[in-house]
This record gives structure tokens, C-alpha cells and sequence, in this order.
């Protein structure tokens, strides 16, 4: 007769503390993903009205998410050696794994624009780009939200729903180019409009970053890994 303190009892208590474990990373994810939106809102506020003040909270911020990053990487490793996780436990791991890289990733991408800030201070200035980095930052931030309310809902659905909400991020992003080009007969406004150009590059992969969080929830889902197209569906 098994003893009630003998071996069935505790790999059930153990799996139980695991799952409490994988629980507290995702919220620990959230949470950076929230400050990295916070960056990245700032960052284009910094970028737009020349306010090198802004520029370097937002510098000072990433060091709480490189710190959390960290955390988080340790925490992973320690898990994944202690619990050995399989099946869907196996799938949440990855994702979560993925999901830590491209939030640091996406909090260097603000740190980017915020460095940025304070190059061309000074400079000449077009409004013309300024408006268009508005825009774009005002298309990427609903990404960021829509992609982690994904995770948080495991809602497929809304992970569908970023390939349409990217692609005027690219549109801007590919058009920058000509609104530089035409800042050509100006040498310090050149200057400047060339490093807006940067600054709409890291603000579209930004919101690539985001689909890339899309595309990990749905294989959380579905057990299934695939890029989406522009419809939000696999190929």
C-alpha cells in the first residue's frame, strides 16, 4: 500500500510549483513588454520634438529591462534543467524563451531612437518626416498591445490580426526615403533626415518584433510554427 506521503503525492506538487514557476516568468514578461511599449511611446515623443530630456529616460529605462532580461534568463535555464518540460509545457518554454529575446530587443530598438534624439540636436528639421514618424509611431504601439493581449487571452484570432495593422508601418517606412531625398539641397537638413531614416527603420522593426510575438503565440496555440502572410494566416 502507497504510503500517502510516498512517492504519487509529490510529482503532482512538484508540477504544480512548476507551473506557479512558468505563471510568475509570463507575468514577469508582461510586464516588460508593458515598460518596452512605454519606451518606444517616449522614444517617438523624444525623436519628434527634439527633447533630449525624454531621450534619456528612456535610455535609463532600458537598464530595468536588460536587468528583468536577465532574471528572466536564469530563471528559464534554472527551470528547464530542473523540470525537464514536455508537450505543451515544452511549447510554453520556447515562447517564453522567444518572447524575453525580442522584448529586449525591442527596448534596444527605443534606446536606438532615443540616442538618435540627441545626434541632431540642433539640426534642421522637416515636418513633413516628423509627421510621418508620428504616424508610425502611433501604428506600432496598438501592435505591441494587440500582440501581447494575444498571449494573455491565447486569442489566435487577434495574432491574425497584425500582418493588415503592419503593413502601413512598412509603407511609411519604404517611403522615407523620397522625404529624405528631398531634404537634399540642405546639408545639415540631409543630416538630420538621414537619421530619421533610422529612426523609421527601428520603429518598422518594431513592429516586426511584433508579429514575430503573433506568430510564437499561435504556436503556443497550435503547436504549429509558421510566418504569417498578409492575412494573418500560415502559408
Amino acid at each position: 500500500m502507497t504510503d500517502a506521503k510516498g512517492s504519487g503525492s509529490p510529482p503532482k506538487d512538484v508540477r504544480h510549483h512548476f507551473h506557479d514557476q512558468m505563471a510568475a516568468l509570463e507575468r514577469s514578461m508582461l510586464g516588460v513588454a508593458e515598460t518596452a511599449e512605454t519606451m518606444v511611446g517616449m522614444a517617438v515623443e523624444a525623436v519628434t520634438t527634439g527633447n533630449v530630456v525624454l531621450a534619456d529616460q528612456v535610455i535609463a529605462l532600458d537598464a530595468q529591462i536588460d536587468n528583468t532580461y536577465q532574471a528572466a534568463h536564469d530563471q528559464w535555464i534554472r527551470l528547464v534543467a530542473r523540470q525537464s518540460p514536455v508537450a505543451s509545457d515544452l511549447r510554453m518554454m520556447s515562447v517564453l524563451l522567444h518572447l524575453n529575446i525580442t522584448l529586449e530587443r525591442m527596448g534596444d530598438q527605443a534606446v536606438n531612437i532615443a540616442k538618435l534624439t540627441k545626434v541632431v540636436d540642433g539640426l534642421p528639421r522637416s515636418e513633413k518626416i516628423v509627421e510621418a514618424l508620428r504616424e508610425m509611431g502611433d501604428l506600432v504601439r496598438p501592435m505591441i498591445r494587440t500582440a501581447i493581449h494575444a498571449l494573455v487571452r491565447r486569442d489566435i484570432d487577434e495574432t491574425r490580426l497584425l500582418p493588415a495593422m503592419d503593413e502601413p508601418l512598412d509603407r511609411l517606412n519604404r517611403n522615407m526615403y523620397r522625404e529624405v531625398v528631398a531634404c537634399g539641397a540642405d546639408d545639415k537638413l540631409l543630416e538630420w533626415a538621414t537619421r530619421m531614416m533610422m529612426v523609421s527603420r527601428a520603429l518598422e522593426r518594431i513592429g516586426d518584433q511584433s508579429v514575430d510575438i503573433g506568430e510564437q503565440v499561435a504556436y503556443l496555440l497550435t503547436g504549429e510554427l509558421h510566418e504569417f502572410n498578409d492575412t494573418g494566416s500560415a502559408p
